[in-house]
């Protein structure tokens, strides 16, 4: 079928559109008998390719996601258009991998996520949240991303991989960058792809990719020298180690992926928790007992990351559809996560939710966020501090979203206390 403009996926302008109305095209799309096939938009200097299938339904997304072996992560599963070597190199992380070099260096680096290692971040992570309130009160209210939300996830990250707090801020700038897309106010590239902004935006990721790569190497050859006992240390030494390069590349995806998904979810609590003040009072009822749930109801219904790329490696029938070795398939967490037919009342902000099989954090599979639990962590102490010492919290206005079609970001959201 020939797709209508409102239903279009490539063109940008269809991530331009209310959110409202980009979930009302997902819902169609889910009432279709197979999944629509489309037309991929080429990337000047990067390329394209003839389409993708986009796997719209919560069973589509769950299954392709528990069978890695067929619905491939290599070449790339973060972009669309094959990634060029110029790219690969600084973003070719373990997502655009299969095993068994994704199991290697996957076992690797959960040595960052084990319980004994996040329970030892807990008083960190509670002291960090109590300064960064600290510092908005001090300040007054203003942009709830840039005083809150993106505070504290850079300075875990960092914090984790024993980057100085001196280096805090131009890592948050250079991950707004690589995770800016077509959003004009982090890349310059404009929704129309014209090839002078577009080569201004490439050159502008490029250097945010290599000046995080080096600042991780950097401390990488430390490490290799000095061993400190931190987690670098451990990713460095001992009879399975990362390389410089593989250790870069882990750095830029912990940042990015760590930083700018769990800031985005905090940023769409609060605002979530403002449009609906029975859901806060509810959850302060009982902290303790409701919080899990709250956090696992705001990745579902703002879905951080919208979609990851899969190539299918064979021949294979999923769910009754065909598809052919080399084909594209893009999973849509942002519709799974809205399916009708797995959540009673889907666009329904609910924190008592039970159950919530929500794909926020991906699909079931080898590639399930590692650092799932981290998240819900610095959600939880995040809002415990904020409407413990701020009780009158709250969003004002609507949020200032990322024109992309890969984060579901909000870049600022004014707020007040």
């Amino acid at each position: 079928m020939t797709l209508p403009a409102e239903l279009d996926l490539s063109q940008i302008p269809f991530w331009a559109r209310p959110q409202a109305e980009r979930m009302e095209a997902f819902r169609r799309l889910r009432e279709l008998d197979r999944p629509v096939f489309v037309p991929e938009q080429a990337v000047p200097f990067v390329g394209g390719g003839p389409g993708y299938y986009a796997l719209v339904r919560h069973a589509d997304v769950t299954a392709a996601s528990r069978e890695a072996a067929v619905f491939s992560s290599e070449p790339c599963s973060n972009s669309i258009p094959d990634m060029p070597r110029w790219l690969s190199v600084y973003f070719g992380s373990m997502i655009n991998m299969d095993d068994p070099r994704h199991a290697r260096l996957r076992r690797i680096v959960s040595r960052a996520f084990t319980p004994r290692v996040l329970a030892k971040m807990e008083e960190d992570l509670a002291r960090a949240a109590a300064e960064i309130v600290d510092q908005a009160v001090a300040e007054g209210p203003g942009d709830f991303v840039a005083q809150v939300a993106a505070r504290l996830p850079v300075r875990v990250i960092c914090d984790m991989m024993g980057i100085p707090a001196s280096h805090h801020d131009a890592v948050l700038r250079r991950t707004n960058v690589i995770l800016g897309n077509a959003d004009p106010e982090y890349t310059g590239i404009d929704p129309g792809f014209s090839r002078v902004r577009v080569a201004r935006g490439l050159a502008k990721l490029l250097r945010a990719g290599h000046a995080l790569n080096r600042l991780a190497a950097r401390l990488g050859d430390e490490r290799r020298r000095r061993p400190t006992g931190d987690l670098v240390s451990l990713l460095v030494n001992g009879d399975e180690r990362l390389s410089s390069q593989e250790l870069g590349s882990f750095f830029i995806l912990l940042v990015v992926a760590g930083s700018e998904t769990t800031r985005n979810a905090i940023a769409y609590g609060l605002k979530l928790f403002t449009d609906h003040p029975e859901q806060r009072e509810l959850l302060l009822a009982d902290f303790d007992g409701r919080i899990a749930g709250a956090c696992d109801e705001i990745v579902r219904y703002a879905t951080p990351v919208i979609q990851f790329r899969r190539t299918l490696t064979r021949d294979h029938e999923l769910n009754g559809t065909p598809y052919r070795k080399g084909d594209k398939v893009l999973l849509f967490y942002t519709s799974a996560n809205r399916d009708e037919t797995v959540f009673a009342d889907p666009d329904a902000f609910d924190i008592t939710r039970d159950p919530n099989p929500h794909v926020g954090f991906g699909g079931p599979g080898p590639h399930y966020c590692l650092g799932a639990h981290l998240a819900r962590r610095e959600m939880t102490v995040m809002f415990r501090e904020l409407f413990t010492r701020l009780p009158g919290i709250k969003a004002v206005g609507e949020p200032d979203f990322l024109l992309s079609n890969f984060i579901n970001g909000v870049k600022h959201l004014r707020y007040t206390f």
